[in-house]
């Protein structure tokens, strides 16, 4: 998958303009009697005729595995994370700005209508006026002339005039509020986001190390992040969060969950700190090209903020730390934020603010995915978030049990690459029935062999992909499954089952 640049749009030519007039001999003397210009515009008595009258146009201000029965060979699609991850694995527009200026800027930039290309002013009727214009525009030269020698002696010569009844007023450009940050702009986001982000360092008795990233979840002192962030740590490591002010706490876990790479841990002795949840999205409700905001410590690199789009949805995504754990499985959505090692387990926000997702896994150029300190693989913009719907569930589930819950088929299925759906292996875990006997796939009528090619209306092309979207659901919920045997099409109601833990 790659993404090429298309190229950058060619301005339009400019349109035509007249010739400009050829200069006049002396600029500081007005026109003769017998000279009537015919086009231009009055110049004030403070405004001199200069060459930034005559400027051109104004300038203008990115093998089976996990399927449904257990570990190992067989696949958490169902009852287990496997082992073989069958598929591996960010237009939020700045604020910008304009020359200063309204609808009545012309070319010359000083408002009002003008001629084209700074042709000579026009007199106002009657002779008497000529004299005193002459006079003004000889006194006007000198003080363009004085400007030039130094900014110190023009405003001398600005402040000895300050009692005469013409004034020369000096105004610079500028707009003291752009200096204010409008609600909803990515810098109002990260201001009000970032003090509830935290840098997570892992250390683990055996060495292993790694550092991730985590958002406050409740006034409890839960953190969420990702499983693959903490696991180093998990058994009697060490854990540490670091808030945007630099205060720093120990943190232990309260639960897991491999499958979906989510975790909670919880800060210990936080009463002094403050804790400020992040608001949720909806990410059912998400759209493609829906401007996204990523924070996290990408290579260590605590409060980065980064901008993209929703590139996709329900992207189905088996991922690995490269550690040699079970991978884990996800409807993602896709973003092209810049999200790197590091960023796992920060959160992916809306343009309201809302955390839609968790930033949990990369596409590498080179080989492998995921986010895992081990992984030094760096952005391509194919960046990968579970979205928060799920991962607020798995977090309720965490908080009160510890465990994970699962939905589930009870069959085995292969999980290596195919386009033509997920395949019921022929065997399960060390040799038992791929579908579990009076398991809910068994009940609906499925058989070893069989290809399942669409869940309700989500076309299915691989086992990753059906354990994705099987996982996007609860236990209980009603299913449909088509799939294929011997080359007929079927469909099967199937009640989802549930099972409790990684195993």
């Amino acid at each position: 998958m790659s993404t090429e640049n298309e190229g950058s749009a060619v301005p339009p030519a400019p349109g035509s303009h007249p010739a400009p007039p050829a200069p006049h001999p002396n600029p500081a003397v007005p026109p003769a009697p017998d000279y009537e210009p015919t086009a231009g515009r009055p110049t004030a008595p403070d405004a001199p005729i200069g060459p930034s009258d005559a400027a051109g146009p104004p300038g203008s201000p990115g093998a089976s595995g996990p399927g449904a029965s257990g570990p190992g060979a067989s696949g958490p699609g169902a009852s287990g994370p496997g082992a073989d991850a069958g598929q591996s694995s960010t237009w939020w527009s700045a604020d910008g700005g304009q020359q200063p200026g309204g609808p009545g800027e012309g070319q010359g930039g000083q408002g009002g209508p003008g001629g084209p290309w700074g042709t000579a002013p026009v007199p106002p009727s009657g002779p008497s006026e000529r004299k005193p214009r002459g006079l003004v525009a000889a006194m006007l030269a000198a003080v363009l002339v004085a400007g030039a020698i130094g900014g110190g002696i023009g405003f001398w010569a600005a402040d000895q005039e300050s009692d005469d009844s013409d004034t020369t007023t000096v105004s610079a450009y500028g707009n003291p509020k752009t200096e204010s940050r409008a609600p909803g702009s990515v810098s109002s986001i990260a201001n009000k986001t970032l003090p509830s982000v935290v840098t997570i360092e892992a250390q683990g008795n055996n060495g292993e190390s790694g550092t991730g990233t985590g958002f406050v979840y409740d006034k409890q002192g839960h953190i969420l992040t990702n499983n693959h962030v903490v696991a180093s740590a998990a058994d009697s490591g060490k854990l540490t969060a670091t808030f945007s002010n630099g205060k720093r706490y120990t943190a232990e876990v309260v639960g897991r969950a491999q499958g979906y790479d989510v975790a909670v841990v919880k800060l210990k002795n936080a009463a002094g700190a403050k804790l400020d949840p992040l608001p949720l999205g909806n990410s059912d409700r998400v759209a493609v090209g829906d401007a996204t905001v990523a924070i996290g410590a990408p290579f260590g690199l605590s409060g980065t903020v980064t901008t993209g789009i929703v590139s996709a949805k329900k992207r189905p995504v088996a991922s690995s730390d490269g550690g040699g754990g079970n991978a884990s499985y996800m409807s993602a959505l896709q973003t092209d934020a810049s999200i790197n090692p590091g960023n796992s387990g920060g959160p992916l926000l809306n343009a309201d603010g809302g955390v839609i997702g968790i930033n949990s896994a990369i596409q590498s150029a080179g080989n492998g995915s995921g986010l895992g300190e081990s992984q030094q693989s760096g952005s391509i913009g194919l960046g990968f978030a579970i979205p928060i719907n799920q991962a607020k569930n798995v977090a309720e589930q965490l908080i009160k049990t510890g465990q994970p819950i699962y939905p589930v088929i009870e069959a085995t299925v292969s999980t290596k690459d195919s386009a033509n759906g997920a395949t019921i292996a022929s065997n399960g875990t060390g040799g038992s029935p791929a579908v579990v006997p009076g398991g809910p796939a068994d009940k609906a009528g499925l058989k070893s062999g069989d290809v399942i090619t669409k869940l309700d209306d989500m076309a299915i092309d691989s086992g990753p992909t059906l354990i994705s979207e099987i996982w996007t659901h609860q236990p209980g919920d009603k299913v449909t499954l088509t799939y294929k045997r011997g080359g007929k099409v079927s469909k099967a109601d199937v009640t989802l089952g549930k099972r409790k833990g990684d195993s």
